[in-house]
């Protein structure tokens, strides 16, 4: 057996800036203990480089380690030391100077036939392969592989087993506090032993980024048994979310001590603080905001035709009619969120990213909606009634009965899902990130919202007696507004090209031409059966009819089967000047060189988004402050799936387009309104 003391560590991988080698708190290893290893960092003085959180700069270390040979293992994560705050500016940075020891634990199992072997000739090979940034007065990214490799015997302390005992001295313990926060951002820590007298100074760094901001003051009350530090919340920090993170508490004497804790959600208190139920009802006053204040969206005026109709027609149907009318409409609208609601959280609990608006981004989901608003608009125009009317009945729009309602209300929905109005953003997250049952009852409130009102207007006498009398303006206004719903149309077929290219276009135009074949046909039916009655050809227009809507349905397999093609903005063709497509690298690398960033996500089927840039971020104006400022604008498209852009909304507690984030090279993010006005953008991004 070996005796002889080994040198547990690799050789070193030298820049200019720093040292980097692999080492082990023992010389050997029996095959089968935990072996402990860390990545050590021999900084340059006046560098720096950075923790698990790293503040409002920089990138955490990132270190991996695998066992070869006589047995094999993966390390688990970096057992964090305490870091250092560095202030710079408005900037906060967690981060490590001069001899930096990151631990790991390595379990060790085992090969097969390797205990067959002679223990003198059995031996491990440890591999790291690291990745870490340090700083000064610039960033440079380093990396390095290292391997190490050490013989088969009873573990024996190395030389290097004195540097894990000084990164676990200057590691945070358990803490014996209990902790919450208020939605206010009010830390509250309780324990006997807190007293003025303890604890002379205190702060708290969260273990991810992103959650206060970092740089502002944190105010420390201390009475006997509780601590408060008052935390400045960012707008991405949930209300309902917990966290965790070091706190370092000081004494009299200057002497830390820091605490891995953990910080539940407050319960409601004296401080006015939110209970559960509290907070509940505020995410359903949001969804019913939201959803009323979509009636207002550019995406959702294709549906104005059909509610226009409806108002117009109410002018002279009977009070229980009316109120028959409003209670189906209000039905398609609240079972269509219900269902788009369930099939959202049925996503999220499957682990999917699915967002709002998410189907929008299926070529063949924009076709059959492309489809169905053509076939509505060819009714406006009179050349087809939707359901079949009996010999001298005449065309009598009350005799579409309340199938019409509720397939108008279900529509509504369906157009007006590309859109985020605003509270919606936050009514949406919260019904995805909660119980199932509290989910469903917020998406219930938005639908609510929706059909509010179409449903008011039936149940107050007083506004539907304002409505114009009946008359022939009423078959003109349903002839005109027939071309809001054809202008869709050629929307959604600029949405399709995005998503599917020349092939979808194809199939899409193809189905428009059979429907409106069949409908035709369909309408001729409809005259001479009113006409002549029930014949043979009636009959066989019938089945003409039928077989051209067969055929257009026929064409999606072929759609639902068609591979989308790679978006203009994110293949970087297509955008303004100044303006780049978005990838999370390219994000990254520009706030790691300090430089302000404004991002803008967006989809070609958000009529929202296209408002917005043509309206407040593709102008003169704004593009000119933009580039005096020096910020870089990342755009990325949501038309087509993109894994990265729904984590990027994700993160952000968002589901759904458009997201504008303005991330200024020193300070904390801040997220726009869903709706712009250049006044808004300037204001923002204005020092």
């Amino acid at each position: 057996m070996l005796t002889a003391s080994h040198a547990a560590e690799s050789p070193a991988v030298s820049t200019e800036h720093s040292k980097a080698t692999l080492i082990t708190s023992t010389d050997t290893t029996d095959g089968s203990s935990p072996l402990h290893v860390a990545l050590r960092l021999q900084l340059q003085p006046g560098w720096h480089t950075y923790g698990q959180n790293p503040g409002d700069a920089g990138e955490p270390v990132t270190v991996k380690v695998t066992a070869q040979g006589a047995t094999s293992g993966q390390s688990d994560m970096v057992a964090w030391p305490t870091p250092h705050r560095i202030r710079d500016a408005s900037l906060m940075s967690y981060a490590y100077t001069g001899d930096v020891v990151l631990p790991l634990t390595v379990t060790l199992q085992p090969v097969s036939g390797a205990t067959s072997q002679p223990e003198t000739s059995r031996q491990t090979t440890l591999t790291a392969h690291a990745n870490w940034l340090v700083c000064a007065s610039v960033c440079v990214p380093e990396e390095a592989d290292l391997s190490l490799t050490l013989p088969y015997a009873a573990p024996t302390p190395s030389v290097q087993a004195a540097l894990f005992d000084h990164a676990t001295q200057n590691s945070p313990v358990p803490s014996p506090y209990q902790a919450s926060i208020t939605p206010g951002g009010v830390l509250r820590l309780t324990g006997s032993d807190l007293s003025p007298q303890a604890v002379k100074d205190a702060w708290f760094m969260p273990d991810q980024p992103g959650l206060i901001d970092q740089a502002a003051p944190q105010p420390l009350k201390v009475e006997n048994g509780a601590l408060t530090l008052d935390l400045k919340r960012l707008p991405e920090f949930g209300a309902d979310q917990a966290l965790s993170g070091i706190v370092v508490l000081q004494d009299a004497a200057g002497n830390q001590h820091a605490l891995a804790q953990k910080v539940a959600v407050a319960k409601n208190g004296s401080d006015g603080t939110d209970t559960p139920a509290t907070g509940f009802l505020k995410l359903i006053a949001f969804a019913f905001l939201g959803g009323l204040i979509l009636n207002l969206m550019p995406c959702v005026f294709p549906i104005l035709a059909m509610k226009a109709l409806s108002v117009a027609r109410l002018g002279k149907a009977e009070r229980r009619t009316q109120t028959i009318s409003a209670v189906c409409y209000t039905l398609g609208v609240m079972v269509t969120f219900l269902g788009l609601g369930g099939l959202m959280l049925g996503l999220r609990m499957a682990g999917s990213t699915a967002g709002w608006g998410f189907q929008f981004q299926s070529p063949l989901f924009v076709t059959l909606v492309t489809w169905l608003l053509f076939v509505m608009a060819l009714n406006l125009l009179g050349v087809f009634e939707f359901l079949p009317v009996a010999v001298g009945s005449g065309t009598n729009p009350h005799k579409h009965g309340h199938l019409h309602d509720v397939l108008t209300g279900v529509l509504a929905v369906v157009v007006a899902t590309p859109c985020t109005a605003p509270f919606m953003g936050v009514a949406i997250a919260g019904a995805l990130s909660g119980p199932p049952v509290a989910g469903l009852g917020v998406f219930a409130a938005m639908g609510l919202g929706l059909a509010a009102p179409y449903l008011l207007l039936t149940l107050a006498p007083g506004l539907a007696a304002r409505m114009p009398r009946p008359g022939a303006w009423m078959q003109y206004l349903r002839q005109f507004l027939a071309f809001p719903l054809l202008a869709s149309c050629v929307w959604l077929l600029w949405v399709a090209t995005l998503e599917g290219g020349a092939f979808v276009v194809l199939l899409l135009a193809s189905g428009l031409v059979l429907l409106a074949f069949s409908a035709w046909l369909y309408g001729v039916a409809q005259t001479r059966l009113m006409q002549n009655g029930h014949t043979r050809g009636t009959t066989a227009l019938h089945g003409l009819a039928l077989l051209g809507l067969l055929l257009a349905l026929a064409l999606a397999p072929a759609l639902h089967h068609a591979a989308p093609q790679a978006n203009a903005t994110n293949a970087g063709s297509g955008l303004p000047k100044g303006v780049e497509p978005f990838t999370q690298a390219r994000f990254d690398a520009l706030k790691a060189e300090g430089k302000p960033v404004f991002v803008d996500m967006t989809a070609a089927w958000c009529i929202t988004c296209l408002v917005n840039e043509r309206v407040a971020l593709d102008i003169p104006s704004t593009q000119e402050a933009f580039a005096k400022q020096g910020i870089i604008i990342l755009r990325g498209d949501w038309t087509n799936h993109d894994p990265a852009i729904s984590a990027f909304l994700k993160a952000r507690k968002r589901d759904g387009v458009p997201l504008y984030i303005y991330s200024p090279a020193h300070g904390p993010e801040v997220t726009l309104p869903q709706i712009l006005t250049p006044g808004l953008v300037l204001q923002t991004i204005t020092p």
